[in-house]
């Protein structure tokens, strides 16, 4: 079986809502416990394409807090240089919130499901908790790894390069394992919010 410990993944968030994900952790937009702050990032489109989105268990894309499995995915590329019309934002002031699929299901009351690829494809698969223990042999792991996705020779990859992770409901600031940056200036803009130094790691290679 997989060490889901080390099945890590990743939510990217601007760096004026880790305050709040400090407080409350990572909550879904409908929760009690909302950032009624949030600075959003990304591209709004499809997040309200989310919102409508039906998936296989009568449930709506946009009920979930999605994550990947991995940093610099083809979202980040076009969040950090402004394309198709969504608002460029700059390496520095994107966070990774990372956590583990253990981490996950040792919170009470935390449902999730996953995907192979894409949630938008036709292509993609989705799976329920009951399939987790398969979790490293249903994803791509070469794929998650890549770190480009324009391949005349796979031109699949970027669609499973963007599998998901689906929390349904809030994720607990304790279960929030660390945090990736940019810098040594977001590093020192998280711990002077109070986040521990052995919890902020310096990875410029998860940006671009």
């Amino acid at each position: 079986m997989a060490d889901l410990s080390r099945l890590f993944l990743y939510r990217m968030t601007h760096i004026e809502n880790i305050s709040h994900v400090l407080a409350q952790g990572i909550t879904h937009r409908s929760s009690l416990n909302h950032n009624p702050n949030f600075v959003p990032i990304g591209d709004g489109s499809l997040i309200s394409k989310r919102t409508d989105w039906p998936m296989p268990n009568q449930k709506r894309l946009g009920d979930y807090i999605p994550f990947y499995f991995g940093p610099r995915m083809p979202m980040l590329y076009v969040i950090q240089h402004g394309f198709s019309n969504v608002p460029s934002v700059s390496a520095e002031k994107i966070v990774y919130c990372i956590t583990s699929v253990v981490d996950v299901m040792t919170c009470p009351s935390v449902d999730f499901m996953f995907t192979d690829g894409h949630a938008f494809s036709g292509l993609s698969s989705f799976y329920t908790a009951e399939r987790v223990a398969a979790i490293e042999q249903i994803i791509d792991q070469k794929a998650i790894r890549s770190e480009y996705w324009n391949d005349p020779n796979d031109l699949d990859l970027k669609r499973r390069m963007e599998a998901e992770f689906l929390l349904l409901g809030d994720l607990p600031a304790s279960a929030i394992r660390g945090f990736a940056v940019y810098n040594e200036a977001a590093a020192a803009t998280l711990k002077g919010l109070g986040v521990a130094e052995k919890q902020v790691v310096v990875r410029p290679t998860y940006y671009f």
